[in-house]
């Protein structure tokens, strides 16, 4: 975060710009006020999918460590994705200028003749085989990015095939010289498996260094591998933790969207190399299971958020659900706590928020069915899940006015949309309910192209208002409801672009996409009274706040908003009346009622001049500033570079002047009052 010059900061005192355009007096009235936003309109989303976890979050380098796709004479790992004409499918992007194609076979080439390297499938070390590398041989590892004077800190699993002992050398490779490479001998006695751990130093920075193993000695059974950089945290990428600790999201939902429907929670339980991989059941790539359970809970730990973890509805059962209620919430004398604690967590993790599946309505989610029969299912998990936990806080799969008509004759013979059908049938054995907002160059809609900057802007304002006010329609006074307001979790949310930079949906955000969620979040205040939780998707790189390169990390424009309100936006909602025109405005107050908070999102080309008038309070001293700005629209952080767009914080602001606020900007004042 900037601080700069208070007339720098917001565009005053400056010869070559023009003077401020007045805009409408905003009335505050710091006794209007509306429900109080809850903590959890701040919440984020990962999945497994793309490079969110795997490559974003966790710092294995190795894209298959385990050996899911067989080694094979023909090296081609990648292609790049990139839509099919007339479909419809929204995994599928332009990823052709990226660099993070998809994996689509294996990442290790073979060093010396194809014959070296052989797939052996009985008694493989973990998933369904494991590579015997005959001495001479070896494979290597392309595409990892290394940082000068950094030390690489991994490990070998393997054994000799015979009665002789092994010798397996490493090497990290960062040129092609001579001395342009760090290298390691491991010696495996004969008998089992065993485990050597490495250490290599990289002397240069690039993004195409490549990891060697070649044996030497006897034949010899390669189990799994694995490279981190030497500073990573419990497997963890330092450079995106300090990252994510600034965006400060208060709940993290986990592991899906649509890979959960897929999901065996017990595939990602106990010794990380002993866990199989899979293919990603809903996404491209591999699943490696590295990153389960107890990684998840050990991650909400180490940023301070609370999680929230979403069960397998779609290829699940209400079985499988509650034993992983169990696995997390239940004493270890359990059977699944029991788990557990033998995988090294004798306390329960006390996890209150789960997900009862995710968008359960739409035919691309493994093990969709018709509304009627879903609501049966939701009913029958849920059910299960608080027999084991009854302080559970489920939330059930909705999306308002959703009517299945190519897939759901019974739905559409009842005319019902889908979240309607569930509060009607589920509503007892739910607390909240899920709704899921996209927005942007979407691509499973048709290319329209980018929208004109203002109505780019309003896109998520006018589709989180719609969902509110299709939800109050249906509910107040519903005689189903016995009076009771289900209320909303947003728990999906962001602009969607199919332009793809990242890996798979890795779609990189500009200022114009960081003023449109600058307004949804004001839009969420203005709804405080539905809409209790949000979950912005997907933290990182997979339409991220948090954009990663192989080496480094950075925060989007989009995430700079989601740290700023959240640092600084108040609690308690004002109710405010009047058309500001082209800004949107929100405003609110401190929980001790001593600081009002007024955020102003000017999407024009023009600084416009912002007169306050306060009633019933005084305003008692100097303000605070926070502005995120720039001089175009398309303005963008990357990874490595020098940020184009960030937070300037300004002090000392008469605040009986109107206030600056420039031209492209989302500006957050912090006014004193008594």
């Amino acid at each position: 975060m900037k601080s700069i010059p208070l007339a720098l900061a917001l565009g005053l005192a400056v010869p070559a710009l023009a003077a401020p355009v007045p805009a409408p007096v905003v009335h505050l009235d710091p006794a209007a006020t509306a429900a109080p936003i809850n903590p959890f309109i701040y919440g984020q989303f990962i999945e497994h999918l793309g490079r969110c976890i795997y490559g974003g979050i966790w710092a294995e380098m190795l894209e298959d460590r385990k050996f899911y796709f067989p080694i094979t004479a023909e090296f081609a790992p990648y292609r790049g994705l990139k839509p099919t004409a007339g479909t419809s499918d929204f995994n599928v992007g332009n990823l052709q200028q990226s660099d993070f194609p998809a994996l689509v076979a294996s990442p290790w080439e073979i060093i010396g003749a194809p014959a070296g390297v052989e797939m052996i499938r009985e008694n493989a070390f973990v998933g369904e085989q494991t590579p015997r590398i005959r001495a001479g041989h070896g494979i290597r590892h392309h595409k990892l990015g290394v940082v000068a004077g950094l030390d690489y800190v991994g490990y070998v699993w393997a054994r000799p095939t015979g009665e002789r002992p092994t010798t397996v050398e490493v090497a990290l490779v960062w040129g092609e010289g001579p001395t342009e490479r760090a290298t390691q001998r491991l010696t495996f006695a004969p008998g089992d498996y065993s485990r050597q751990p490495f250490s290599l130093r990289a002397l240069a920075r690039t993004d195409n260094a490549r990891l060697e193993l070649r044996v030497q000695g006897a034949d010899t059974l390669l189990g799994t591998v694995s490279l981190m950089p030497g500073d990573n945290v419990n497997g963890m990428r330092r450079d995106t933790l300090a990252l994510l600790k600034q965006l400060n999201g208060t709940i993290y939902r986990w592991p899906g969207g649509n890979f959960v429907s897929g999901y065996d929670w017990r595939d990602g339980i106990g010794d990380r190399d002993r866990r199989p991989p899979r293919g990603n059941p809903a996404w491209t790539g591999i699943e490696h299971n590295d990153f389960g359970t107890d990684e998840f809970i050990a991650f909400c730990r180490e940023i301070g958020t609370t999680p929230m973890i979403a069960a397998n509805t779609g290829f699940g059962d209400a079985y499988s659900a509650a034993q992983w209620v169990e696995y997390v919430n239940g004493p270890a004398s359990s059977l699944a706590g029991g788990w557990r604690a033998k995988n090294g967590h004798a306390a329960a993790y006390g996890v209150k928020h789960w997900c009862v599946g995710n968008e359960m309505f739409g035919p691309w989610q493994l093990g969709f069915m018709p509304l009627h029969l879903y609501a049966l299912k939701h009913n029958l998990v849920a059910k299960a899940m608080h027999a084991v936990d009854p302080s559970l806080v489920l939330v059930g799969v909705g999306s308002i006015g959703k009517i299945n008509k190519d897939n759901d004759p019974e739905q559409v013979k009842r005319g019902l949309g889908w979240s309607e059908g569930m509060l009607l049938d589920c509503a007892d054995r739910m607390d909240l309910i899920s709704e899921h907002v996209y927005a942007g160059r979407l691509p499973w809609e048709p290319d329209t192209g980018r929208a004109p900057l203002a109505t780019h802007v309003g896109l998520l304002r006018t589709a989180i208002r719609h969902v509110a006010e299709q939800h109050r329609a249906f509910q107040v006074g519903r005689p189903e409801l016995k009076g009771r307001i289900v209320p909303i979790a947003m728990d999906e949310w962001n602009y969607w672009h199919r332009e793809y930079t990242y890996g798979e949906l890795g779609c990189r955000y500009d200022l114009a996409d960081a003023l449109g969620v600058a307004v949804g979040l004001h839009e969420f205040f203005r709804q405080s009274d539905i809409i209790t939780m949000a979950h912005y998707a997907q933290t990182v790189n997979v339409i991220g706040a948090i954009k990663t390169s192989r080496t480094a990390a950075e925060m989007e424009t989009t995430g700079l908003v989601l740290q700023l309100y959240r640092a600084h936006f108040g609690s308690v909602p004002l109710k405010l009346a009047g058309d500001f025109g082209p800004l949107d405005v929100a405003a609110a107050l401190t929980a001790d009622g001593k600081t009002l908070t007024l955020a102003v999102v000017n999407p024009t080309a023009e600084a416009r001049a912002l007169p306050l008038a306060l009633t019933g309070r005084k305003i008692s001293g100097p303000a605070n500033a926070w502005t995120i700005a720039g001089n175009d629209e398309h303005d963008f952080n990357a990874p490595g570079q020098p940020r184009a767009i960030d937070i300037v914080a300004a002090s000392g602001i008469d605040a009986g002047q109107p206030l600056a606020v420039p031209a492209l900007s989302c500006v957050l004042f912090a006014l004193p009052i008594e």
